[in-house]
């Protein structure tokens, strides 16, 4: 990592930061609709729905084909048979609109998993607001919560670096999976 890297890195970690809460684990997560994209398609998503196959992985970030952004998306497909074996699915957040997200998640995606709108609702009820300086800046923190089927948060994990999200929400959801073998 160059210094001037490091710089620029720290000074916008500095500005833009998440918001501290975020839902609690046990809490009800918040139901909701919204249009997404799945291999370039566009579909309806109702997060009931979406709990009545299996346990969800709701993971939001700020902003589609940014770097970090796509990177995690590329560690979500890669580990989408792994959480698919776990029972879980996972879909992918952002204020980015549905044209953005129908080639997300194609490209980035690699037609593996689903991405959806996040609505301003969607980002206040999941308190996953990213501001700056204090004002809300329209994108999602990076956060991964994982929603048991019955309808409560399991698992929050929120770090503006995206590097661990995955191997901790799929460690949520196959422990998960291991207590309802019990």
């Amino acid at each position: 990592m160059t210094l001037r890297f490091a710089v620029t890195l720290f000074a916008a970690a500095a500005v833009i930061s998440p918001a501290a809460a975020n839902l609690p684990k046990g809490a009800a997560a918040p139901v909701f609709a919204t249009q997404g994209a799945k291999a370039g398609k566009p579909f309806a998503f109702n997060l009931r729905a979406a709990l009545r196959k299996g346990p969800v992985v709701l993971y939001f970030y700020p902003k589609a084909f940014t770097e970090g952004c796509t990177l995690e998306a590329k560690a979500f497909a890669d580990a989408t048979p792994q959480f698919a074996a776990a029972g879980a699915t996972v879909y992918g957040m952002s204020a980015d609109d549905l044209p953005t997200l129908m080639r997300f998640s194609t490209e980035a995606c690699r037609d593996k998993f689903a991405v959806a709108i996040a609505k301003p609702e969607v980002i206040k009820a999941y308190d996953v607001d990213l501001k700056r300086d204090g004002v809300s800046t329209g994108l999602t923190t990076r956060t991964s919560y994982v929603i048991g089927q019955d309808g409560r948060v399991r698992f929050v994990h929120s770090d503006m670096n995206y590097k661990d999200h995955v191997r901790l929400t799929l460690a949520a959801v196959q422990a998960l999976r291991a207590e309802k073998k019990r």
